[in-house]
């Protein structure tokens, strides 16, 4: 951003989330939804505690972390400060995570496979403490990424429910960089949307107002909030 003398202006975290919330309020407002139908989920994995506090203050409560070891360093004290904190896990899950992912997170993103279904089910049953679970679907197929095969979601969200007793919520998805996020959104839509999923985590910095076009309920935003990782 420049100002009039065309000299760079560095915009604060809390104005580049107002700019964020400014923007899903016009994409809303064209896709004609109501804004209260999509949940930001400001994206701080990497950024520090002092780097996350303005952003609170400012009125954002819903975060999202990619691992469980880096959340538990920087979490706990924020929530005990602001208990009405709600913190997504948006990253890969281990099995042998899944014991802190339940007691930390209210909701994971992340599940794509049996053993990780497997895990969840156990530490379900023993915390007693139930997160939103999403399906993570790979829908560019690829290789090196997590999630499930679109020919294969159907089946994979009955076994979730049907064999590991887990509520599913909704689908997560992830385009490959290269491709037009548009037919990936529609593709999860059209999955959810028969699996009677209500849920659908799908937009980042880039694609977010096309997500929210294609019925997104959660948009997960990190650099256009918080600025470029370094």
């Amino acid at each position: 951003m420049n100002d009039p003398d065309g000299a760079q202006v560095t915009l604060s975290s809390p104005q580049r989330f107002a700019a964020v919330e400014a923007e899903i309020a016009r994409a809303c407002a064209d896709a004609r939804r109501e804004r209260s139908s999509v949940s930001l989920i400001a994206v701080s994995k990497t950024y520090e505690v002092s780097e996350i506090a303005p952003v609170i203050a400012a009125g954002q409560h819903q975060f999202g972390e990619n691992r469980v070891q880096e959340a538990k360093g920087k979490w706990p004290a924020l929530l005990a400060d602001q208990s009405d904190l709600v913190l997504h896990l948006i990253g890969p899950l281990q099995s042998n995570k899944a014991k802190e992912a339940v007691a930390l997170f209210d909701a994971i993103h992340s599940v794509d496979r049996p053993s990780i279904c497997e895990a969840l089910s156990k530490e379900i049953g023993k915390q007693q403490r139930r997160p939103l679970l999403f399906v993570q679907l790979n829908t560019g197929e690829e290789p090196q990424k997590a999630g499930i095969a679109p020919a294969d979601a159907d089946q994979f969200i009955k076994r979730c429910r049907e064999g590991y007793g887990l509520e599913i919520a909704g689908l997560m998805c992830i385009p490959p960089l290269e491709d037009a996020p548009a037919p990936h959104f529609a593709l999860t839509s059209k999955i959810a949307a028969r699996n009677g999923l209500k849920l659908l985590s799908m937009g980042m910095s880039a694609d977010f107002a096309v997500a929210i076009q294609f019925g997104a309920t959660h948009v997960r935003v990190g650099s256009a909030i918080f600025g470029a990782r370094g």
